[in-house]
């Protein structure tokens, strides 16, 4: 009973949670971005809204590259904190432009989505990671780096 109420997060608790928050977050944007991509390659004319002064093509590449490319190395763990900033701005540019007129039901999914990123952004991808992984074999001076 301590330990439930307990204010500290004890042992792996912290690498845990980013490794369920890491898998959920990208699995969950991989069932957004896979549909996108697929219709990028569809060879339907390209109907999606043109941000910033972009073309609707550029925007969906953009949009795709988020969700799908930053969502699998997310899952990965390979460079969370760099991945997370693409799918950052997409969920800014979804909330705030894109869904901005629409009620909050519509733009609640961005939002839930943009504090899992930033948490990732804070937290890093934890031990569970390919992240891990490299740096540990860079402090044992098994990965080559320029000096």
């Amino acid at each position: 009973m301590k330990k439930l109420l307990s204010i500290e997060a004890g042992g792996n608790a912290v690498n845990i949670a980013a490794l369920f928050v890491r898998i959920t977050a990208a699995a969950l944007m991989l069932s957004h971005g896979l549909p996108k991509l697929a219709y990028l390659f569809s060879g339907s004319p390209i109907q999606f809204p043109e941000v910033f002064g972009m073309r609707s093509d550029v925007s969906l590449m953009l949009t795709v590259f988020a969700e799908v490319i930053c969502s699998f190395f997310i899952l990965l763990g390979l460079g969370t904190r760099l991945a997370v900033i693409p799918l950052i701005v997409t969920m800014l540019v979804a909330v705030l432009l894109i869904h901005s007129a629409d009620p909050f039901a519509k733009q609640e999914p961005g939002i839930h989505y943009l504090i899992l990123y930033v948490i990732l952004f804070i937290t890093g991808s934890g031990k569970y990671s390919v992240d891990y992984l490299l740096q540990r074999k860079q402090q044992a001076g098994m990965v080559w780096t320029n000096r």
